[in-house]
């Protein structure tokens, strides 16, 4: 692929003639010569991002927009003619500056995510009547979901059907999307991502899939398409940056009077994406007056989306950070005070939870990680240069189920076999389904075998949101209880097997309305040096309630893989663009800081028994709640440390050091 070197404007030419006559090279393809495409179709996630509708005219709305595509024989051959290939503009000024109260910032309309506002009772006069208020901004760059796989696909045609091997986290809704895109019937399309590493929200449908599509459809042969690196950081998506403000009022036993968060963020000139930080508050804490909104500002960037955690994330660093502050300035331990302010349903919905374990999080969590004896005044504990503290925060995360249909056949030779299409990211997956059918059939896992992740295999869940694992193992657990009904009956299985089929739609769709979520408590332990500024994590714990775990082991490594993003959210992470060009600095995984396995200290996760009553197999999720507050208490901890609240993510040596402590030299009284 070809991406844009201007920021906005137009292309004027596409230079391809010497291109074309470079070694290997079959086509070039642009907005004056590519097939034509669709997006004139609603999504299941709403329309579609106008990035996938590659090459379909001259218009720039950002640095990195795809502008053509070479095709070689081989990758070599085709990574050098696209380096080669020359494409001129008409460039026009551009605007990239995101800051809090942009002039153009705008209350978006409601979306199936949530409102964009939420509000009751009067936020001014229970704030005006708090005996503790706390009133503070704060920040968070962009971040890069980049998975250690690049996104790729290939695509071919086999006898009037366009068949797709890509990486990805739903065949079905990609298979789906590319039959709008190219305006094909459903069944002309087969989607197939057996191996997929890492996804984390970006892999959806991108520009990669209908450019191989397109370039297979044109020279009537196999295509692959790999995105680079560098192509990826404005290509597949990103979390936006987001400024908010949050207002605490409390009466003087520590009881929410007033809670107000607001956030903002950017999206694309030509896709609205919407970060939704201020939801993480709609579920955690009621007040007297509770409001809650989300704008958005349009600039000359490319569109966020999903991302681990989205809105969640940082969401939870600020509304966290504000509590810890108002714990201090009312004297109140951070874990009583939100133990005060527990909620007995929804705050913003009224609904009732279907569970709620928060605090048992916080009392299994205090206990593992000694809280007790921590003293709540800043900068006490010192080891040589560097500063100990710590901190901690509350997390949740919502737990959904989508409609998904399963297949499980019992086998001539005593075995299983189950056929349902869930996509395997990472988080084991196909261990956990197997372990569900083994369950639900009473066989040893081993008789078990998992087929996933093709569109043929019929509609089911995208890994994503957390739901994958609940909405998948709920279709199998239907197909199970039917498959025993009928080898009740008796009888010898013919060699075809006996296979029972299931469709949750129904049962979806019949479930109450109730607020059902992950919750956790995060603690973190940090040293903090004086003289370099550097912010180490010693230790971390989280607690979480995530419904029934299926597998131990895969659901820990989901956690700790979580919290070690976290770390990175913390003290790493940040995209920085130029304005000159709109384009990013360091867009690769050198340029780009995330935590390493130095950075990494010992991570412990470990749940409370939460079974979801409304679930048949009671899970809730564990995907996305590792995240959810782990930067906070890792701020948190900061200021325990140090005496200095730092409300500007990624907490860096250079603000450390600008920012200075408010802790004595020893020896220098205090």
């Amino acid at each position: 692929m070809v991406l844009s070197t201007i920021a906005r404007g137009r292309i004027r030419s596409v230079e391809a003639d010497t291109v074309l006559a470079m070694p290997g090279v079959l086509a070039v393809l642009h907005h004056e010569n590519a097939p034509r495409v669709s997006l004139d179709y609603m999504g299941m996630i709403g329309p579609p991002d106008p990035i996938i509708g590659v090459f379909q005219h001259d218009r720039v709305p950002f640095r990195g927009w795809p502008v053509a595509l070479v095709v070689a024989e081989r990758p070599e051959q085709a990574r050098e003619a696209a380096e080669a290939l020359v494409v001129q503009y008409d460039q026009e000024s551009h605007d990239i500056d995101f800051f809090a109260g942009h002039p153009e910032v705008y209350t978006p309309g409601d979306s199936p995510f949530g409102a964009a506002e939420t509000t009751k009772g009067d936020i001014e006069a229970e704030l005006a009547a708090s005996t503790f208020v706390v009133d503070a901004e704060y920040t968070t760059p962009e971040e890069h979901h980049n998975p250690m796989e690049p996104h790729a696909a290939t695509a071919h045609w086999d006898g009037g059907r366009l068949e797709v091997l890509d990486s990805n986290q739903g065949t079905a809704y990609v298979a789906g999307e590319l039959a709008q895109i190219f305006s094909l019937d459903a069944e002309s399309v087969r989607v197939r991502s057996e191996h997929v590493g890492g996804g984390f929200g970006s892999k959806t449908v991108r520009p990669h899939q209908v450019a191989a599509a397109m370039a297979a459809t044109v020279l009537d042969r196999p295509v692959r398409v790999v995105m680079t690196r560098r192509q990826m950081f404005s290509t597949i998506g990103y979390r936006s940056p987001t400024a908010q403000r949050v207002r605490l009022g409390a009466d003087a036993s520590g009881r929410l009077r007033a809670l107000d968060h607001r956030s903002e963020c950017v999206t694309s000139t030509v896709h609205e994406f919407i970060e939704r930080s201020a939801t993480v508050g709609r579920v955690m804490y009621d007040a007297d007056a509770h409001h809650t909104s989300d704008r958005v500002v349009r600039l000359d960037v490319p569109t966020p989306t999903f991302m681990r955690a989205p809105g969640e994330a940082p969401g939870s660093f600020a509304l966290e950070c504000a509590l810890d502050e108002l714990a201090e300035a009312s004297g109140i331990d951070p874990i009583a005070l939100r133990v005060r302010n527990e909620p007995d349903r929804g705050p913003v919905s009224g609904l009732p939870f279907s569970s709620r374990n928060l605090v048992a999080c916080y009392e299994e969590g205090a206990r593992r990680f000694g809280w007790a004896d921590r003293d709540p005044r800043p900068g006490l504990r010192r080891e040589g240069r560097w500063l100990l503290g710590t901190g901690m925060a509350a997390a949740s995360f919502h737990s959904g189920v989508g409609p998904s249909t399963a297949g499980v056949t019992a086998e001539a030779d005593g075995t299983f076999t189950v056929r349902i299409n869930a996509a395997d990211i990472g988080t084991g997956a196909r261990t956990g389904i197997a372990l569900v059918a083994a369950d639900a059939l009473a066989v040893d896992p081993d008789r078990v075998r998992v087929v996933i992740a093709d569109s043929d295999l019929g509609p089911a869940m995208i890994a994503g949101g957390s739901m994958g694992m609940r909405s998948w193992a709920w279709a199998v657990s239907i197909a199970v209880r039917e498959l025993r009904e009928r080898l009740a009956l008796g009888g010898d299985i013919p060699p075809e097997g006996i296979t029972a089929r299931s469709d949750t739609s129904e049962a979806i769709g019949a479930l109450s309305k109730k607020e059902r979520h992950s919750f956790g408590a995060q603690f973190a332990e940090v040293a903090v040096d004086v003289t370099s500024g550097e912010v180490r994590v010693r230790r971390m714990l989280g607690i979480f309630a995530a419904g029934r775990i299926v597998n131990p082991l895969t659901a820990r490594n989901q956690l700790v893989g979580g919290m070690t993003w976290g770390i990175s959210m913390a003290l790493h992470e940040e995209a920085v663009r130029d304005r000159a060009s709109g384009g990013h600095v360091g867009p690769d995984l050198a340029g780009y800081h995330f935590a390493a396995n130095a950075d990494v200290p010992l991570i412990e996760a470990d749940w409370v028994d939460d079974p979801d009553p409304d679930d048949p197999v009671g899970i809730k999720g564990v995907g996305e709640i590792g995240i959810v507050g782990a930067a906070a208490a890792i701020a948190n901890a900061v200021w325990h440390a140090t005496g200095v609240r730092h409300r500007n993510l990624p907490i860096r040596p250079d603000r450390v050091l600008s920012a200075g402590t408010n802790v004595p030299e020893p020896g220098h009284g205090g």
